[in-house]
Formats: structure tokens, C-alpha cells, sequence
């Protein structure tokens, strides 16, 4: 599966993908627990959503917390609509069962 999640975050364009990296380095240095929004946001049943946004558009990692410290990205997806489509979150959601 974590292939499957690097070639979602490799397809995005190359400024959303580096705002995800400055996001996860954010986390990494101030703690997950200190970083909201705009960076993260909390969906559904534990699913959280890192939040980038560039030029060409918007886009979502959606994650979970496998423990205190560990953040597992389940889903990278180009966001075309206002609300992060249902689809999205039942992957998210699938995928999180396979991991924790």
C-alpha cells in the first residue's frame, strides 16, 4: 500500500507536492498535536486530512495515527469539488483497516 500512496503523491503537481513536504516537516518539528489549520483538518472516524493547495489547485492526503507519533498517509488525491468526496473518505477508511 505505501507504493500505491507514493505514486498518488508523486502525480501531484510538483508545488502541492512540495507543500506536503513542508507540512510534513512541520509536524515532524513542532509535534502533530501543535499543527491545525490551515495545514490539517479532522474529517471522520479518526481520518485527518493534510491540506495542500498550489497553483494548479487543491489537494488532500487524507491520515490516521497509528500511534502518538506515527502518521500514516492513506490516500493522496487532487480535490475538484468543495466538500472531499465520500469515495475518498470510504478508501481512506479501507485502507486504515489494513494498517492499524
Amino acid at each position: 500500500m505505501n507504493e500505491t500512496v507514493d505514486s498518488e503523491l508523486e502525480a501531484l503537481p510538483a508545488d502541492q507536492r512540495a507543500k506536503f513536504v513542508r507540512i510534513a516537516q512541520l509536524i515532524e518539528s513542532h509535534g502533530l498535536q501543535n499543527i491545525r489549520e490551515p495545514y490539517v483538518k479532522s474529517l471522520e472516524s479518526g481520518l485527518w486530512e493534510i491540506r495542500m493547495k498550489g497553483r494548479d489547485g487543491i489537494s488532500r492526503a487524507i491520515y490516521v495515527t497509528a500511534k502518538p507519533q506515527r502518521v500514516v498517509v492513506l490516500r493522496v488525491f487532487v480535490k475538484k469539488t468543495q466538500k472531499t468526496p465520500r469515495r475518498e473518505i470510504d478508501l481512506a477508511l479501507k485502507r486504515a483497516k489494513e494498517v492499524t
